[in-house]
């Protein structure tokens, strides 16, 4: 395990005698990452190593700003998550994301990284999610048999009415999840901070892409699982301020950071979490 000591002190040792305010935030980043780099490289697997690491991660500030003004801990922990699963986050991918969460940082898989981790589990033939329009030519049945016939309209009108995630198998097993609008809007307004209070998030900007996330995870808890795909699938959303050669083992504090920050009376407005 990491001495998550030494990267809680980093920026405090740096403000002794004034030097913090003569240094750029990705400078005393990029700082940070170079201290902590044989730490890291220990965490990392065999095919990453604490250059990629420090790259990524200054690719992730640069296109989410807020992320300099997070605890550095839970920084490092999110890219350490994004590396030890094989996906490289806030790179336009669509593979991870790191929020801002309050004042922590949180590790959030896309659905095209759901997609990629399924697959490389070898357990998966094929596995996708796809939007429903109105004017689609659209079956499904559950029950004793179940079915599921989709063709899409040549001109889709108006937004989707609902998605749907199907796997098939290596073996021939296959199944599906499909789920309307309104239920997809329900599960974001119960599990998403940034929709209950109507902040700017994913669920505003990529709505298409949560909502297929959304019945990607549903359809997987019912799906045989690798117990690393199990790991990747339960590091969605978390928010952890530990570096371990196994960042599975370290436990997720979202929920009391939620508590937390509303016990401090601390703003939310910066908040962008989302299921």
């Amino acid at each position: 395990m990491a001495k998550n000591e030494d990267v809680k002190n980093q920026l405090a040792n740096k403000a002794k005698n004034g030097v913090q305010k003569q240094v750029s935030p990705e400078n005393t980043l990029n700082t940070l990452l170079k201290r902590m780099g044989p730490e890291i490289q220990r965490a990392l697997p065999k095919h990453m190593n604490a250059d990629r690491i420090a790259r990524i991660a200054l690719t992730a500030v640069r296109t989410t700003p807020k992320l300099l003004e997070c605890d550095q801990t839970s920084f490092l922990a999110a890219i350490m998550q994004s590396a030890q699963l094989g996906v490289e986050p806030n790179t336009g991918l669509g593979q991870a994301y790191l929020i801002p969460y309050g004042k922590q940082v949180q590790f959030q898989l896309g659905y095209k990284g759901l997609i990629d981790l399924a697959v490389r589990s070898g357990q998966y033939k094929a596995i996708y999610a796809h939007e429903v329009y109105e004017n689609d030519e659209f079956e499904w049945q559950y029950g004793l048999t179940k079915d599921l016939i989709h063709k899409p309209a040549t001109n889709p009108e108006g937004d989707p009415i609902g998605y749907y995630a199907v796997y098939h198998l290596q073996n021939g097993g296959y199944d599906f999840v499909y789920w309307t609008r309104e239920r997809i809007d329900k599960h974001a307004h119960k599990f998403s901070q940034a929709v209950q209070k109507g902040w700017t998030s994913p669920w505003k900007t990529n709505y298409d892409a949560m909502a297929k996330k959304t019945v990607l995870k549903e359809v997987l808890k019912y799906a045989p699982k690798s117990i690393e795909l199990q790991k990747s699938v339960e590091a969605d959303s978390t928010i952890k301020n530990e570096i371990s050669e196994d960042m599975s083992d370290i436990i997720d504090i979202t929920d009391y950071s939620v508590e937390e920050e509303n016990q401090n009376k601390e703003k939310f407005d910066e908040i962008v979490m989302d299921e």
